[in-house]
């Protein structure tokens, strides 16, 4: 009886291996993030970069979150699976497991617990790590695309009608300003005039009457361009918006934050939020802090 029950829980066991295994290998990346949730800091005890190096190991094409992605990736992040580290509580005992997510937020699997006695973090989280990798090396992966992922590329990136008809009426305004090469619109000053008045006193009949001495102040007109593009248009991705330009090309990538209408912005240590009907880029450039005004459509 006993011989029975233990095989049919490695039966069991293998074939979740096996589900798992098919189902990580139509990912093509993982993306680490560039700090865990229970540490302070980013890459603190260097714990990213470690699980990012023994990803790579296993045969994954790991990639940091906020670096430059491959462009299949950018046009499909559904081609990428999200690592995380789960931290289990224990008293003598640190211990940490492998959690991996789809694009939808969906655990698709989860290592067996990494554990380590080391009394120094450092340590204690690299022996976990390593421990917890085991699980993943187990699972031999080689990449393979699967059509239900690769698919869903044009999904991200093409706008919808609503957005594409402002995208072609846009195009149409540039093309007819070319045209007109630029409108520029003369915004002039008032003219200041200063008058001199001359004393009143008698004036001998001879002497002819002094004019009135008049100076006028002109001051240069400014000229101001009409400019039509600068539009970004926001589409809906996981955990926030990607704003598209007219090509359309993705220029920034924004992550919702707790509070409303403030966003994080990838790959630039930047905040994006709302002020007044303009949404403000603001950054440090040079240890010198620069506020941009975006044109979003949401």
């Amino acid at each position: 009886m006993k011989t029975k029950i233990s095989a049919l829980l490695i039966a069991c066991f293998i074939t979740i291996s096996v589900f798992a295994q098919t189902n990580l290998n139509n990912y093509k990346y993982v993306i680490v993030p560039n700090r865990y949730d229970f540490l302070k800091e980013k890459d603190q005890y260097r714990l990213n970069s470690l699980t990012q190096f023994l990803f790579n190991k296993y045969g994954f094409q790991a990639l940091m979150e906020g670096e430059k992605y491959p462009d299949d990736l950018v046009k499909n992040r559904c081609l990428a699976l999200k690592s995380d580290l789960v931290k289990d509580s224990g008293m003598f005992k640190t211990k940490l497991a492998i959690e991996l997510k789809d694009c939808n937020d969906q655990i698709v699997y989860t290592s067996e617990m990494g554990e380590s006695r080391e009394k120094e973090y450092d340590k204690a989280y690299n022996e976990a790590v390593r421990n917890a990798f085991e699980s993943i090396e187990a699972l031999n992966y080689k990449y393979v695309p699967s059509a239900a992922i690769t698919s869903v590329a044009s999904q991200e990136v093409v706008p919808n009608n609503e957005v594409a008809k402002e995208i072609q009426q846009l195009k149409e305004e540039i093309e007819s300003l070319k045209k007109e090469k630029e409108t520029v619109v003369q915004i002039a000053e008032p003219q200041v005039v200063v008058v001199e008045k001359v004393p009143e006193k008698p004036v001998p009949a001879k002497v002819p009457t002094q004019e009135v001495a008049v100076k006028e102040v002109k001051t240069i007109p400014k000229t101001q361009k009409v400019d039509a593009s600068g539009v970004l248009y926001a589409q809906a991705i996981d955990n926030g918006f990607q704003l598209v330009d007219s090509t359309p090309k993705v220029v920034y990538r924004i992550k919702k934050t707790g509070m409303a209408d403030v966003f994080l912005v990838e790959s630039k240590n930047a905040t994006l939020y709302k002020k007044g009907d303009a949404w403000i880029l603001e950054y440090y450039e040079n240890d010198v802090l620069k506020q941009d005004v975006l044109n979003i459509k949401f």
